[in-house]
This record gives C-alpha cells, structure tokens and sequence, in this order.
C-alpha cells in the first residue's frame, strides 16, 4: 500500500471519527432534552399543588451596555481575553499568546505530514482554540475562588451591621480582611465609592465585572435595601446561606465526575509514558515516527485523535457539571 492510499484511508478514519462524535453528542443532545421534558411535565404536575414563593428572576439581572468595542478589544476578544482585565492575570498577556503560539506551532508541526500545506491554514485557528481555553481556564480558576470566598464575605459584613457598623465600613473592612482575589474586588469597590459612585451603581460594577450571579443577587439585595429599607442582616445571611448550598452543589458535580476525569487524563498520559518508555528501550524503533514518511502520518493521526477525544470528554464532562 503506498503512501497516498494510506494518507487517504487516515483522512477517512478521521472523518469517521468525527462523525461518531458529532453522533454521541446528538444523542446526548436528545437525552437531555428528553429530561428537560419530563422535568417540565412534572413541574406542571405538581406545581398547584406546592406552595411556594414566587420570585421574579429578572430583578436580579444586571444590565450592562457596552459601547462600541475598538479594533484592538475586538482582537483580544476573538482570542479570549480582554484588555480591561489584563492587571488580573498572573502575567503579561503577550507572554501568554507567545506561550499558545508556542504550542500552536508544535500542534501543526505534528500535523503537518497529514494536513500538508493545509497545516499552515489550520495554524491561526489552531492559537485562537489554545488561548481561549487558556484564558478561559483562568477566568473559570478566578471565579471559582470568587464563588468559594464569597460567603465568608458576606458573613463579615453580616457581623459588621448586626453590631452598629455602616454597610460602606463594613464593606471596607471586607477589602482589608478577606483573601484574595475577594480582596482585590472589594477594594475596587470601596475606591468607586470613594470617588463618589452610589453604593447600588458600585456593587453593580461589582456584579458586571465578576460574571457571577452571586454578586449579581447581593447587588440587588443591596440595591432593594437601599430603596425600601428592611433588615440587610437577614437578607444578606439567608443570601449566603444559599451561596453556599449553591457551592456545595457545584463541588457535588465536580466530586461525581472524579471518575471520569482521571480516567480521561490517564487515557491521554497513557500513549506519552509508553512512548517515553519504548524510546528508552529502542530508541531506533520510535524515532520511525519522525524519521519516516509513514510515520510521520501515523504519528500525526494519533495526535489528531487523541485530542479530539480529550476535546470531547471534556465537552461531555462540562455539559453535565452545574
């Protein structure tokens, strides 16, 4: 068989595979709809039946009107990070698109004997995926340690006001004493407030900048308090009290997927040990892979679908996370 039949039969099992993907993600697709479904259907059941409050979700909504982005913000948005947030980040964010550049590069170098001259093509797009998943794994690190420290934020304002101390002080002290990176957004608050924001139009910068719909709830608690009055104690303490169910749920999800998310950083370190360790062994016998033009084209298709494969577990893990 000479090399083109095989580069074709490759390309073949490639486009297979794809297609087995896309099919497991439709029934996946399917089934939770089904599920939707049937919630639904119970819900109409038993709801003139259940006694509940009703709550109108839409006041705890926050607003936020952008103007027109310039070339630049949009540049960065395409690649997944924005130019107002670059102080958050743990370095320079050059340094990190030099980083995904870096393994752009090599992702097409190990493609390039399968693809040929559609590497080149696939390059751009190949740094736009790795710097948005970057970016994206650090927003989703921040946010994570913004949901986990927030109860305690609020406990300490709620201990603040039970004992005569105005909310802005008690939002100071929260700036001084809470970890970081709470630290850091509740300073930004209290320096709005500062410069003269209103309290209600500076917690809801709060909200916006944070992306969690936790600080969107206690801007609005915030906001209500400040229009009605009422006991702010309470409410902020029933608040973080579901805060912390809400954690607790989501560290659920992720403790029931432990399984499969081992089991899936085991199958993708599998092929790199044993590579590691035949090389060790026969050193000749591994280097056909980047030596020959035969396996050159296999060593390209197993890192195709290797990733692919990660790509979808952690498609699939994620879909069913709360």
């Amino acid at each position: 068989m000479n090399d083109g039949a095989l580069q074709y039969l490759l390309l073949m099992g490639a486009c297979l595979s794809l297609i087995g993907l896309g099919l497991s993600g439709v029934m996946v697709s399917r089934a939770q709809t089904r599920n939707d479904r049937r919630a639904k259907r119970l819900d109409a059941i038993l709801s003139p039946h259940i006694r509940s409050a009703q709550i109108e979700l839409s006041a705890f909504t926050v607003q936020n009107e952008r103007g027109p982005r310039s070339l630049p913000g949009i540049v960065a948005g395409i690649f997944g990070f924005s130019l107002e947030r670059t102080a958050l980040y743990p370095t320079r964010w050059y340094f990190i698109l030099s980083g995904t550049f870096a393994v752009a590069l090599g992702a097409r170098y190990a493609a390039s004997d399968l693809l040929g001259a559609m590497s080149w093509a696939a390059l751009p797009l190949c740094w736009v995926v790795v710097s948005r998943m970057f970016f994206n794994r650090i927003e989703n690190k921040r946010r994570s340690a913004l949901l986990w420290q927030f109860p305690d934020a609020l406990a300490m304002i709620v201990r603040s006001i039970r004992v005569g101390v105005p909310v802005i002080d008690a939002v100071r002290n929260v700036s001084l004493a809470a970890p970081s990176p709470t630290a850091g957004e509740f300073n930004r608050l209290v320096d709005r407030i500062a410069v003269g924001t209103p309290l209600d139009e500076a917690v809801t910068e709060l909200a916006v900048r944070t992306g969690l719909a936790e600080y969107r709830f206690f801007a609005t608690a915030l906001a209500l308090q400040t229009q009605t009055g009422g006991t702010l104690s309470e409410t902020l303490e029933n608040l973080a009290d579901v805060i912390r169910k809400r954690a607790a749920l989501k560290a659920r999800g992720h403790a029931m997927t432990a399984e499969a998310r081992t089991s899936s950083a085991i199958l993708a370190m599998l092929p790199i040990v044993t590579g590691g360790m035949l090389y060790a062994l026969n050193p000749n016998y591994m280097m056909l892979l980047f030596t020959d033009p035969t396996g050159k084209t296999f060593f390209s298709a197993a890192v195709i679908s290797l990733s692919l494969g990660m790509l979808a577990i952690r498609a699939i893990i994620k879909s069913v996370l709360p």
